[in-house]
């Protein structure tokens, strides 16, 4: 099979790549307004030895899916930095399962910008994530 044919429409390789997930691509994402959704297929390097996605993992793409749509929500020149954030698990994903980080909240602001996402794990509900970013000046984010 195909890789790509398993990958739902309106999906493409994000294009934000870095250290930290580079271990973990493919990663996929589409806009959907001004958020970004993420998702990946989980694999063995998504796993822990249960079996089951580290939320490790879920926590990390939960925040930079939020990051992303918070800075597209208020053109943030400078960046964000993640203050809090709080993940609920709702129950399991599993290796094979296609994940999305959804952001369905923004509350953009000034100085702080609240995000509230959903995971899901097939298309069912794995984890709930919200989050606080500071956003940064051009001249902090130098």
């Amino acid at each position: 099979m195909d890789a790509r044919s398993d990958i739902p429409a309106g999906f493409a390789r994000h294009d934000r790549r870095s250290p930290l997930t580079e271990p973990w691509e493919p990663i996929y994402s589409r806009l959907d307004g001004d958020d970004v959704v993420l998702a990946l297929r989980a694999g063995d390097a998504h796993t822990n030895s249960r079996g089951f996605v580290h939320g490790g993992l879920i926590s990390a793409l939960a925040d930079n899916a939020m990051g992303l749509s918070c800075a597209r929500r208020i053109g943030a020149a400078g960046g964000l930095v993640t203050v809090n954030l709080a993940v609920d698990f709702l129950g399991a994903a599993l290796k094979g399962q296609w994940l999305e980080f959804d952001t369905v909240f923004v509350k953009p602001g000034s100085t702080l910008c609240f995000a509230q996402a959903f995971v899901t794990a097939d298309g069912q509900p794995c984890a709930r994530a919200n989050a606080t970013f500071r956003v940064l000046t051009r001249r902090a984010a130098a």
